[in-house]
C-alpha cells in the first residue's frame, strides 16, 4: 500500500499572477532600453567617427599590402629555382623596335618623378565643370535619371520588409569638384608605390612590370541630396502585421580624398583593349547630412541611430567599389583616327545639304498631305450636299396631294354670279 501512494508534487515557487507581472515588467524594460539607446541615444562626433573609419581602412590596406608582398617574394623564389632555357634566335626575322619603357617615357617627356613639382589642374577643372553643368542641365529636362534611380532602388536587392521606394527629392548640387596637386608616380604590377626614400631605378621597375600612375587631390563642398519615402513591413506572425512609414533624405556635404588613375596597355595576343583604372586612397573624408522621419501620426524626427546605420552602409558601399585595394576598370575604345568619326570640312557642308534636302522633302510631303486632306474634305462636302438634295427631292409634295386640298386654290378667281 505504501508503494501505491503518489509522492507529493513540488508546488511552483511563483504563482501565475507573479509570473505574468514579471514578464510584463521585462518587456517594459526592454522597450525602455531600446527607446533610450536606439532612438534617443547620442551619436559620437563626426571627427571621432571619421578617425575610427580611417584607422580601419588603413589597417585593411596595410594587411592587403603585406599579403601581396609575401606572394611576390614566394613567386620570385620559385622563378629563381626554375632553370632557364636558351633558345636560338632566328636570323631571318628582323628584330622589332624596343618597346617604350617607363624610363624612356619619362626621359622623352622630361619628367623627373623624384624632383618634379606637383601641377595644378585649373584647365581640367574647367572641363569637368562644363561636363557636370551639361549633365545637370540635361537632368532638368529629362526624367531618365529619376527612372534609373527608381529602378536601382527597387531592384532585386531590396529586402522583403521594405515596401516600394519612391523618390521625393533630388538635388544635383551647384558647385563643382576641384582637382589639384597632380603628380606622376611609378607603381608596381600590384599598384603599390615604391619607397619614397630611395632613388627610382627605371630599369628595375621595367623588369618588375611597373607602370605610371597619376595621383591628384579632390575636394568637393556641396549639397547633393536624395530624398526617398518607403514603408517598413512586419510580416510576422502574418503578412503586413504592422506598417511603419519612413522618410529619409541623405545629403553629401563634403568629400576630400586622393584619386589615382593609371592605364593598362592592351594585349593583342589575348585580344584585350586598353583599360583605365581609377581608385581612391584610404585617406579620404566623406561627410553626410541625414534627415529622417518615422511614423504616420506621432512622428520621430532625426533619429541618431538611423543616421549612423545609413552612413555606415554608404561608407561600406563606397569602400567595396572604388577604395584601394579595390578599383574600377574601364575599357577604352580605339583612339586611332577613323574616317567614320571625322566631322567638319566638306562633310559638314554635305551634312547641311542633306539636312536641308530632308527638310524640303518633309515640307513637300507635308504640302501633299494637306492637299490630299483638302481633296478628301471636298469630296465629303460634295457627298453631303448630294444627300441633302436627295432628301429635298424625297420631301417634295406629290401632284395628287396638291389638288386634294379643300377650299379654293390660292390665287384662283372667285365664282361670279350671273345676273338674272
Amino acid at each position: 500500500m505504501a508503494q501505491d501512494v503518489c509522492p507529493a508534487g513540488s508546488e511552483p515557487s511563483l504563482s501565475f499572477t507573479q509570473g505574468f507581472i514579471l514578464g510584463q515588467l521585462s518587456i517594459v524594460l526592454l522597450l525602455a532600453a531600446f527607446i533610450k539607446f536606439f532612438i534617443f541615444g547620442e551619436s559620437p562626433s563626426p571627427e571621432i567617427t571619421a578617425s575610427i573609419r580611417a584607422n580601419e581602412r588603413r589597417s585593411r590596406t596595410l594587411a592587403h599590402k603585406k599579403s601581396l608582398l609575401s606572394l611576390k617574394e614566394s613567386s620570385t623564389r620559385q622563378a629563381a629555382q626554375q632553370p632557364t632555357l636558351n633558345r636560338k634566335k632566328s636570323s631571318i626575322l628582323r628584330p622589332s623596335p624596343p618597346t617604350l619603357t617607363i624610363g624612356s617615357i619619362l626621359d622623352k617627356t622630361y619628367y623627373k618623378v623624384d624632383s618634379h613639382q606637383p601641377e595644378s589642374l585649373d584647365w581640367f577643372n574647367v572641363l569637368v565643370a562644363q561636363t557636370i553643368a551639361q549633365f545637370r542641365s540635361d537632368a532638368q529636362h529629362d526624367d531618365a535619371i529619376l527612372t534609373s534611380l527608381t529602378k536601382a532602388l527597387n531592384g532585386a536587392s531590396r529586402p522583403d520588409f521594405v515596401d516600394e521606394i519612391r523618390i521625393t527629392e533630388l538635388s544635383l548640387g551647384e558647385d563643382f569638384p576641384i582637382f589639384s596637386n597632380c603628380r606622376i608616380i611609378p607603381v608596381d604590377e600590384n599598384g603599390l608605390s615604391y619607397p619614397s626614400g630611395k632613388a627610382f631605378d627605371a630599369s628595375k621597375a621595367t623588369r618588375e612590370g611597373a607602370r605610371l600612375q597619376a595621383r591628384m587631390d579632390v575636394d568637393l563642398s556641396d549639397m547633393i541630396t536624395l530624398g526617398v519615402e518607403t514603408k517598413l513591413l512586419l510580416n510576422y506572425p502574418k503578412r503586413l502585421s504592422a506598417v511603419l512609414p519612413v522618410a529619409l533624405a541623405v545629403s553629401v556635404v563634403r568629400f576630400s580624398g586622393t584619386l589615382s588613375i593609371s592605364f593598362i596597355p592592351s594585349n593583342p595576343s589575348e585580344n584585350t583593349p586598353t583599360k583605365m583604372t581609377f581608385t581612391f586612397l584610404d585617406d579620404y573624408r566623406l561627410d553626410f547630412s541625414i534627415r529622417s522621419l518615422m511614423g504616420s501620426r506621432s512622428r520621430l524626427q532625426d533619429v541618431p541611430k538611423i543616421a549612423q546605420l545609413v552612413e555606415s552602409r554608404l561608407h561600406r558601399w563606397f569602400d567595396e567599389r572604388c577604395v584601394e585595394p579595390r578599383f574600377q576598370e574601364i575599357a577604352l575604345p580605339s583612339l586611332w583616327p577613323r574616317k567614320r568619326n571625322t566631322r567638319g570640312g566638306d562633310e559638314a557642308i554635305a551634312d547641311a545639304e542633306r539636312s536641308l534636302s530632308k527638310t524640303k522633302g518633309m515640307e513637300v510631303a507635308k504640302d501633299l498631305r494637306m492637299e490630299a486632306r483638302g481633296e478628301v474634305e471636298a469630296e465629303a462636302d460634295v457627298r453631303v450636299d448630294r444627300g441633302h438634295e436627295s432628301l429635298r427631292y424625297r420631301r417634295r409634295p406629290r401632284p395628287e396631294d396638291m389638288f386634294s386640298v379643300s377650299g379654293p386654290m390660292p390665287g384662283a378667281m372667285p365664282d361670279l354670279e350671273t345676273p338674272t
